[in-house]
């Protein structure tokens, strides 16, 4: 791609479209900058970019833009059917995000991940131990690190172990990963997407420019992501917790890799059956690159996890804390709630993704929860749910504060609070990150006021 020869549009200057204006911008292309929303930031990045070149875009001049430049860069969060990429689609002219003008350029070793659940856990489990092995290897893409910002920095020699969206699947097209990993397929994201079937085809579309050469890792025990492997070219290895595959898989309380034994899994510092699927995932993926099993068993028995995912963070009155933010689905927060192994306070809500709550409540009732707080934009949602499966045990407020604080009088000593929303975030913060942040301070604030 000729940068100087193309005015490219950047929509949404969150992490990805900021890359992407300094990026373009370095090369010598025109830019024009949108985003409708406006805070300290972004005023700020605006500016910025605007002394080196760039045009800042209006609500008053965004007609003529769309005529004016030739390609749309896209920010996740925007969906396809805005009326600025369909302004875009309605003159033929290319619609692309972050990680597709990163694919582009990425000389390295790509290793991408996708599903629906484990994406964030399996990407830095698998570039610990790739470090671990003494490879140069840097986990980026939906983890919070655009992949475009790290092309530059990255070799042939080099490894990108990437995390991709359903939501950055719709404007990839270019990227043809070494290894594939897909972790699963559940029921999320159908405000955006609308259906399963549309959900489903985005999250297969990760496979389709793959080689004979290469190798798809692929969930055995999940019925959508084993028939993925009608979809591609390239060579399958699955990973299983139920079956003896060729592959990775558990048995008898260890993980192997064909006939090898890798690790036994009381050995891993992070607990649930949804973090053995990771490792699983994981040693597929890196036996695959040639790394030793003694080298990947080390780096997974001491990888602690991930910020927001399952993480304890602080005890009050002998109730324990739980941040798991990144729950934002049904299947996310059910595998939550099955790793507790104390009585526990969950609290829901959020902002609806689509989702039917149903099944949700109908397995807390054989669970270890004794009680839901139900909160946020979806709570009504989320109360007729708790009603239909006959889950009695829960209290509704509307503020995420609230719901909290609330949870510190319900738990009792001995107890759990595990905050596991099953919904997104966006009623009330900009990301589950913050969400999590929110409630740790709250936790903090607890503590704070029984040591005075």
């Amino acid at each position: 791609m000729y940068f100087k020869n193309q005015k490219f549009m950047v929509a949404g200057l969150s992490k990805s479209g900021e890359c992407c204006a300094r990026f373009l911008l370095e090369r010598g292309a025109e830019v024009y900058l949108y985003d409708d929303v406006v805070n300290e930031k972004i005023t700020a990045l605006m500016e910025e970019f605007s002394s080196i070149g760039a045009h800042v875009v209006t609500a008053e001049t965004f007609t003529d833009a769309t005529i004016i430049c030739d390609v749309l860069v896209i920010s996740p969060g925007i969906p396809i059917d805005n009326p600025l990429p369909v302004a875009f689609r309605k003159q033929n002219k290319a619609i692309i995000g972050e990680e597709e003008l990163g694919a582009m350029y990425l000389r390295a070793t790509a290793v991408a991940v996708t599903g629906t659940n484990g994406k964030t856990t399996t990407v830095s489990m698998l570039n610990g131990i790739l470090e671990k092995a003494s490879f140069k290897s840097v986990a980026c893409g939906n983890i919070g690190k655009p992949l475009l910002g790290e092309v530059e920095n990255l070799g042939f020699n080099d490894y990108a172990v990437i995390e991709i969206s359903s939501f950055q699947l719709e404007t990839l097209s270019s990227l043809r990963p070494h290894i594939a990993i897909i972790t699963n397929v559940s029921e999320d994201h159908l405000n955006r997407h609308y259906n399963m079937e549309n959900y489903i085809f985005l999250k297969s579309k990760i496979l389709r420019n793959m080689r004979e050469s290469e190798f798809a890792v692929l969930n055995y025990d999940d019925e959508i992501v084993r028939g993925f492997a009608r979809s591609t070219k390239a060579k399958i290895v699955y990973f299983s917790m139920r079956e003896r595959i060729d592959g990775a898989f558990f048995e008898n309380g260890s993980i192997y890799f064909g006939n090898e034994k890798i690790l036994e899994v009381k050995d891993m510092a992070l607990g649930g059956v949804h973090n053995i699927y990771n490792a699983l995932a994981c040693v597929a993926a890196a036996k695959l690159l040639g790394v030793d099993g003694a080298t990947i068993a080390e780096a997974i028995c001491n990888f602690k996890g991930i910020k927001h995912r399952i993480e304890v963070v602080g005890k009050v009155n002998g109730v324990t804390y739980v941040d798991d933010s990144k729950g934002t689905n049904v299947d996310a927060t059910v595998k939550a709630v099955q790793s507790m192994r104390e009585a526990t306070v969950l609290l829901l809500g959020g902002k609806d993704k689509g989702y039917d709550y149903l099944p949700l409540f109908n397995s807390l009732k054989e669970s270890r929860v004794v009680h839901a707080v139900l909160y946020g934009e979806n709570r009504f949602k989320l109360l007729n749910a708790a009603i239909k499966a006959d889950f009695v045990s829960f209290s509704l407020c509307s503020e995420f504060e609230t719901a909290v604080r609330l949870s510190q009088y319900i738990a009792k000593s001995g107890q759990s609070v595990l905050l596991s929303p099953a919904s997104s975030s966006f009623d009330s913060f900009a990301n589950y990150e913050e969400r999590g942040d929110a409630f740790k301070k709250l936790v903090e604030g607890m503590n704070e006021a029984v040591e005075e």
